[in-house]
């Protein structure tokens, strides 16, 4: 009975930004990957910190699950509602609360996407750089300490993230960080909530660090005879520490999904694509570096960009990729899988991988945000088909344990969500049992986004 009069309390402040219909807890229980379709019973829109307050102090009361929802673009089932209860989609709190040119800071709402909030800063002559590729709500994004195509320039969300307002499972509204650029004082909360997958607290407001628009921005594609030439050099690249904003990788595969999605005409071959910011002399200087270090590689071709239209172009057709991969098994489920490993390692891992891959059988093309030493697999199974799913579970199995024996992470930024519970205990060991208490200390009755990110105690 405990949801009935959660419902009934619920309606009596929010109205009908309470749902139950079917099409409303469907469109909250689903997931881009392979995961399997777990409903919410009610679905709620806030509007503001306070209502999101007493959403969580009636819930707790009760105890009442309750799952974030951002833009539903995360692929490790974070945003599922395990335990039913109640999916908070917090997208009606999507305010630009105010931007402060001088200091280089926005304050934004959770369910404000970064293309929005990029849109809107335009003519400040900042931007926000964090970019995963999905146009994510930057609630989202900071709860999954997002990173992406920017991050081996700008850094992730833990680099771009100041300060939080979070409201906690009990509805005790903390603030957290400041406007400051660096802190000395007590714990570091804004750390703690980001990757936090809402396990600890629901984030209501964000005070963000703003970089300025580059006067020069050149990109462009290059293309390799095979993997490791192009692995190699990015290797390279950041070693010497030439300037690179964005360098992204293609295997062979994922060329010929986008040539089939996008229309156009790459050659099937590895492809690395690259951006480079800063002044017209610098971008030149950084472009040419980086030609040079590709052709010592083997590299067959490079063509470059610098037309607003042709950059937004190519970049389109990388963030498009996830989309293209999925036609080249038209109705099959994906298990998207990424790691990251230490630059040094990068060709090992993505080798082996490669190689795993080939010999299971499956479809899995592998792409992704190279320059830091991150990247993806994306496998594609037949829909009810269990001996492929089993395959897929155990290579993605496979390319965590080798990540942690190369020094490395077991996800790089798609985060722990459910899919990668199993694996806690491998990377962090007993400090995975200190994150659940500090889970326990916060959310004491497990309301909040429960079998997710820390070990299930009830």
């Amino acid at each position: 009975m405990s949801i009935n009069t959660v419902y009934a309390e619920l309606t009596s402040f929010l109205g009908d930004r309470v749902s139950r219909s079917k099409s409303d807890l469907e469109q909250h229980g689903g997931s881009e990957t392979h995961f399997a379709e777990t409903l919410p019973e009610l679905v709620v829109w806030p509007e503001n910190t306070e209502e999101v307050s007493r959403i969580l102090s009636l819930c707790h009361s009760f105890g009442v699950a309750v799952t974030a929802f951002g833009a539903g673009t995360s692929l490790e089932g974070h945003t599922l509602p395990l335990r039913g209860g109640v999916s908070l989609d917090m997208t009606r709190m999507s305010a630009l609360v105010s931007v402060d040119p001088g200091d280089m800071i926005a304050v934004v709402e959770p369910g404000l996407t970064r293309e929005a909030l990029n849109e809107e800063l335009r003519a400040t002559g900042l931007f926000f750089p964090v970019d995963p590729g999905a146009n994510a709500t930057i609630g989202g994004m900071a709860s999954t300490r997002a990173s992406g195509t920017t991050t081996v320039r700008y850094g992730s969300m833990r680099d771009n993230v100041l300060g939080l307002t979070v409201v906690l499972a009990d509805g005790r509204i903390i603030t957290t960080g400041s406007r400051a650029a660096k802190s000395a004082s007590g714990y570091d909360l804004t750390a703690l909530m980001l990757g936090a997958e809402g396990t600890l607290g629901i984030i209501t407001q964000l005070t963000l660090r703003l970089h300025g628009t580059p006067e020069a921005i050149s990109a462009g594609v290059c293309a390799f005879p095979d993997l490791a030439s192009a692995v190699a050099t990015v290797q390279q690249v950041i070693q010497m520490g030439i300037p690179v904003s964005r360098i992204e990788f293609l295997d062979e595969d994922s060329t010929r999904a986008i040539n089939a999605y996008s229309g156009i005409a790459l050659p099937i071959c590895p492809h690395l694509l690259v951006e480079f910011h800063g002044t017209s002399g610098m971008v030149a200087e950084a472009a040419e570096e980086f030609g040079q270090v590709a052709e010592d590689f083997g590299a067959t071709s490079f063509e470059s960009a610098t037309k607003t239209e042709d950059r937004n172009r190519l970049w389109k057709i990388r963030h498009s990729a996830f989309y293209a991969v999925l036609g080249l098994r038209p109705a099959a489920r994906s298990m998207v899988t990424d790691i990251c490993v230490p630059i040094s390692k990068l060709a090992q891992a993505v080798e082996e991988t490669r190689a795993d891959i080939a010999a299971s059988g499956l479809i899995g093309p592998i792409l992704g945000h190279v320059g830091d030493g991150n990247f993806h697999a994306i496998l594609l199974l037949e829909d009810g088909n269990s001996d492929e799913m089993a395959i897929a579970k155990s290579l993605a199995e496979k390319m965590s344990k080798r990540a942690l024996a190369l020094g490395g992470t077991i996800t790089g930024e798609h985060g722990v969500g459910m899919g990668k519970l199993g694996l806690m205990d491998a990377e962090h060991g007993a400090a995975w049992g200190v994150m659940g208490d500090i889970k326990r200390a916060l959310d004491p009755k497990g309301i909040l986004n429960p079998g997710k990110l820390v070990r299930p105690s009830n």
